[in-house]
């Protein structure tokens, strides 16, 4: 059997929250903490749907862990560059790092429960 190539995945999926997260913001304009949890089930969810449709099983622990973990890090490194632009303007406080961080960490938690398999309630 083939095994997927998971950085594809969840390097897509950074590309999708980057395109949703613009629209949106921009079109919707729906903004903070709903727009983020709403772009991250969104992306959780089509990254689950697309694996299993690809694949037909969902991803074992293995890959659950490794496509979060890509993703984590990738979206990681673009938040700190992010973080970096708001020391430039001014120093975020308390307040803004906290909210920051739960930005952030949205994306990869909502992935890890968007991949975690469901067990169907009738047994066929």
């Amino acid at each position: 059997m083939k095994q997927p190539r998971l950085h594809y995945y969840a390097f897509g999926a950074v590309v999708a929250v980057a395109v949703l997260n613009l629209m949106v913001r921009a079109w919707v304009k729906l903004g903070g903490l709903p727009a983020t949890l709403l772009v991250a089930v969104a992306v959780g969810l089509a990254v689950r749907g697309v694996f299993q449709w690809r694949n037909q099983r969902f991803p074992e622990r293995r890959e659950r862990w490794v496509m979060v973990a890509i993703y984590a890090a990738v979206l990681g490194v673009l938040y700190l560059g992010l973080l970096a632009m708001m020391y430039l303007k001014d120093e975020p406080g308390r307040a803004g790092h906290i909210l920051f961080w739960l930005h952030y960490l949205c994306y990869p938690v909502l992935l890890a429960v968007c991949l975690i398999p469901r067990q169907s309630a009738h047994p066929q």
